[in-house]
């Protein structure tokens, strides 16, 4: 027979099992981090993400005391790492490090890959921006914004656009071709830096990226830069104009690179990370790295980090929409 005694071991077992797991998480925070970071990136080794990554994840693994392990999954239009971060353990040992709008337009252009950038991704700390540099093949006859376009539309379908699937570039295409009324066939790849080499070759006449990628291209006369997709021009290419000097004001787009975790991460392990990425930026050395490679740091608080968030994707969705972007 089940004795009263039994009875209250029983009931005595399982309320110390709840307060076991009602204090274990406050207890992880404490203590956070004392094993190996993994950072996840959506991209391919050489991209712009990939860049500033590297360059800013040893300076935070001096801030946490834990090394950050950059993990690079490309593929899925970025869906693939990102998921990956998404259903991970929100104990801050698994993050993801991408940008908006990647995050943002995804989900949206895409029938197949189903999340939402506001609730199953937690904005953890914003790092830096950068503007888009639009560049050309030297073989195509054109040196600005206007000659390009005029021969696009005396070749409609015979020039093509490398892009990585499902970011930032292939949306400023877009809006690049809507803008100039143009027919430029698109060439998806897995991610923006392997559509470097069928540029160079001539495979095809027209890429979109950072001035960290293409910038040293253009100065080696590889590629030809006609526009920034940006509201100024960049101090490292100051002759090239801007599309809204060159006709096309609406053709405008700014990056956010930033650290991003699991849902339900604990608010002390956010505030950790943010405090040690925020730290990182103060860095001479990386604040020097980034101004190299045209990127401007950006630090916030979490909080105004999650409403930069909300407000790129109430501007980026519409966007989306009217271009007929799709994956």
């Amino acid at each position: 027979m089940i004795t009263q005694r039994f009875i209250r071991c029983l009931l005595l077992a399982a309320a110390l099992a709840i307060v076991s797991l009602a204090t274990s998480r406050p207890g992880q925070a404490q203590s956070y981090p004392d094993r190996p970071i993994k950072l996840i990136l959506p991209f391919t080794a050489g991209s712009p993400n990939d860049l500033i990554a590297r360059l800013i994840a040893p300076e935070i693994s001096t801030r946490l005391g834990q090394p950050l392990v950059i993990d690079n999954r490309p593929g899925g239009g970025t869906s693939i790492g990102t998921k990956a971060v998404m259903s991970a353990e929100p104990d801050g040992y698994t993050l993801l490090f991408s940008n908006t709008p990647t995050l943002l337009i995804v989900p949206v252009a895409s029938h197949a890959i189903h999340y939402d950038p506001l609730k199953d991704i937690l904005p953890v700390a914003s790092i830096a921006t950068s503007s888009n540099l639009i560049v050309i093949s030297p073989a195509v006859p054109a040196k600005t914004v206007q000659e390009f376009v005029a021969y696009a539309k005396a070749n409609p379908g015979k020039l093509n656009f490398g892009f990585g699937q499902g970011t930032q570039p292939q949306l400023v295409g877009e809006m690049f071709k809507m803008a100039t009324k143009t027919e430029i066939t698109d060439i998806p790849y897995k991610g923006g830096a392997q559509a470097i080499p069928d540029l160079l070759a001539g495979r095809i006449q027209m890429n979109i990226g950072t001035v960290s990628t293409l910038r040293p291209l253009h100065l080696a006369g590889k590629v030809r830069a006609i526009a920034f997709a940006s509201t100024e021009r960049s101090p490292l290419l100051p002759d090239v104009p801007t599309m809204a000097e060159s006709g096309y004001p609406d053709v405008v787009s700014l990056t956010h690179y930033a650290i991003f975790g699991p849902p339900k991460l604990p608010a002390e392990i956010v505030g950790k990370i943010n405090a040690a990425v925020n730290a990182a930026l103060k860095s001479p050395e990386v604040r020097a790295g980034m101004a190299k490679l045209d990127f401007t740091p950006h630090a916030t608080t979490t909080q105004e980090f999650a409403a930069l968030v909300a407000s790129e994707e109430k501007k980026w969705v519409p966007i989306v929409k009217a271009t007929g972007f799709q994956m």
